[in-house]
């Protein structure tokens, strides 16, 4: 074995397997994990591993790409991550066995996969650590740490492998077309780090295809001092066919003019990921025997540079007013259920005319009800009214990508000012079936913001130029884990926060026990939610099943009194906060009462 991976140090191709994990889960059904498979379909891994032998692999990896406790435990499986790692050594060996040939088996170890960052480098360590010993002690002749999209990480999970044996180390990231990772690290830059950690290769695998492999490759053979290289790409892009992931049907020449490309661009270990079969492996092979050249000349996708630019200078009314010290005031507008903007756009007319009201927030499908998108409903009063806006943004229906884009759509369409909301659960609203997205919660949604501001994606590439909005963040006083929505609050502001919006609130008592706990001085302007409320069966509602919203059983006694005069006392006590507020706050936000948006003027007025 050590005679084959002497074989790198002197320039000789290592022919790899392919995608393993791919090929068990279209060949098992209902896995949860393809780890999985080394329990319930033990032959079917070993179906697939002499496949891959016949086909040429000199190398092939034990089917632990996922094994390890924090993805095992996803799905609830953790309680059997030494039968999963020894099971799928056990039987990468036993094909070894029955193919009768001398090829190498690879401990794999994958990424955690965590986007957020929500888990300290310690604790992945540990988790790492704990794969890489199970491993060693099964038998395995080298580790292949691959598809890392986050160098850290990838740097984290090669010092475990190292603290655990001396085996040989292949480090493999997944680069896109420009030759960078998904935390924008070129390739250039991942080969200089990398192998200065005694790694036996570096390389790149799993990606879009083929061609970002190779991409990656031109940048590191530049770069690379005395480290073998590595591509084992993908079959292509992936679709989705009833809840099938499908692979494109790369024909094996075009494989075999992938491995002419990589060798001689420096790979030393060529094989493949997702989605390549014992065709391409075939193919590859075919290439390594006959030295095949290139037929035709690589094509690499020159890197898109961002175009220097400061954040623009303009600031909005709302940015101005607040850091000027004056009073500020907003009216809540819901989107139409549908499409006909006509009365929207006439209460956000009245209201922006009568002088009260400097803007107005704009709720994203409130109580998880599916309405007009509120950054395009932003869109349409600022270009057709003029009035400011504040639409709210929530993670709870998009994914990171989904979120960046609208975002960058609204801006480029004008819009400056957001308001980062958590949302309200998906179940409370029409779809009770449906469950939210929440790749990031509000903070997260907020440093997305705060990223964008700066000139790069929530991942750190580099978009064409800085935008400028005026993050907002939402902020509860009467919550009733006080500490829970202080440190959350200030993991906001940490997060690039400018101003904060309260709950509606009915005591601003409130409002005075959160600021002391605070240290007596707000971090960002505040601008307070007054609420109307226009009788005591509404109240009592409200206080009782709305989540964050509390009002006092004092008010609530004082609108039961009233009767049929509820709804003026409801004005009295909205007024007598707004005025309450003016030496608490920097301004106000009102919803209005009746669902009439136009009823807030009466509120603000004489």
């Amino acid at each position: 074995m050590s005679r084959a991976l002497e074989r790198l140090g002197e320039g000789t191709v290592v022919v790899a397997d392919g995608g393993t994990g791919a090929l068990l889960t279209a060949a098992v059904p209902r896995l949860r994990c393809p780890e999985e498979a080394n329990l319930k379909a033990p032959e079917a891994v070993v179906k697939v591993h002499l496949g891959f032998i016949s086909a040429g692999a000199e190398l092939i990896e034990a089917n632990t790409f996922g094994a390890n406790r924090r993805k095992l435990s996803a799905q609830l499986l953790d309680d059997r991550l030494e039968e999963i790692v020894e099971g799928g050594v056990k039987l990468a060996l036993e094909a070894r066995d029955v193919a009768g040939s001398p090829v190498l088996i690879a401990g794999s170890i994958g990424p955690l996969g965590d986007l957020e960052g929500s888990h300290g480098a310690d604790d992945a360590y540990s988790v790492f650590h704990e794969q890489a010993e199970l491993l060693e002690g099964r038998g395995v002749d080298l580790f292949m740490v691959e598809t890392f999209f986050d160098l850290d990480e990838l740097v984290t999970a090669i010092q475990a492998v190292k603290d655990v044996c001396s085996l040989p180390v292949v480090a493999q990231l997944t680069f896109d077309e420009d030759a960078e990772t998904l935390a924008g690290v070129t390739a250039g830059e991942a080969v200089e780090r990398l192998q200065t950690l005694g790694v036996v290769a570096v390389g790149a695998n799993c990606g879009v295809g083929p061609q970002a492999a190779l991409a990656a490759l031109s940048e590191m053979t530049a770069r690379a001092d005395g480290v073998a290289l590595t591509a084992q790409p993908n079959v292509g892009l992936p679709s989705r066919s009833g809840g099938r992931i499908l692979y494109p049907n790369a024909t094996p020449d075009y494989f075999a003019e992938f491995a002419a490309q990589a060798r001689n661009l420096g790979a030393r270990i060529i094989g493949g990921c997702c989605g390549t079969t014992p065709s391409q492996i075939a193919a590859i092979r075919a290439a390594v025997e006959e030295e095949r050249e290139p037929r035709l000349p690589m094509f690499v996708v020159e890197r898109d540079v961002a175009a220097p630019s400061s954040r623009a200078a303009e600031q909005t009314l709302l940015e101005r007013k607040l850091a000027a010290g004056d009073w500020v005031v907003s009216v809540e507008l819901d989107p139409p259920k549908g499409t006909n903007m006509t009365a929207m756009l006439a209460a956000a007319e009245r209201l922006g005319h009568s002088g009260l009201v400097d803007a107005t927030d704009i709720n994203d499908n409130p109580m998880a009800r599916a309405r007009l998108s509120a950054l395009m409903a932003a869109v349409e009063i600022e270009r057709s009214v003029g009035l400011e806006t504040i639409p709210h943004v929530t993670p709870r229906d998009s994914s990171v990508m989904g979120l960046q884009s609208q975002l960058l759509g609204a801006h480029a369409a004008g819009i400056r000012n957001v308001l980062a909301v958590t949302g309200d659960p998906p179940h409370v609203g029409d779809y009770p079936g449906s469950s939210g997205v929440y790749e990031v919660d509000a903070i997260g949604l907020a440093t997305l913001v705060s990223r964008l501001n700066e000139g790069e994606d929530y991942s750190g590439k580099a978009i064409d130029a800085p935008t400028s909005f005026y993050l907002g963040v939402a902020v509860n006083p009467s919550a009733e884990d006080l500490d829970t929505e202080l440190e959350r609050f200030r993991q906001k502001v940490d997060a690039g926060a400018r101003f904060a919006m309260t709950q509606a609130l009915f005591d601003l008592d409130y409002l005075d026990r959160f600021l002391a706990r605070l240290g007596g001085r707000w971090p960002v302007p505040v601008l307070v939610g007054i609420w109307p409320l226009p009788s005591f069966q509404v109240a009592f509602r409200v206080h009782n099943e709305v989540p964050g919203i509390t009002i006092p059983e004092s008010i609530q006694k004082r609108l039961a009194d009233a009767g049929s005069d509820a709804k003026r006392i409801g004005f009295e006590l909205a007024r007598d906060l707004i005025e309450e507020a003016r030496s608490r706050a920097a301004g106000v936000y009102v919803i209005p009462p009746f669902k009439e948006p136009t009823a807030a003027l009466d509120l603000l007025g004489p």
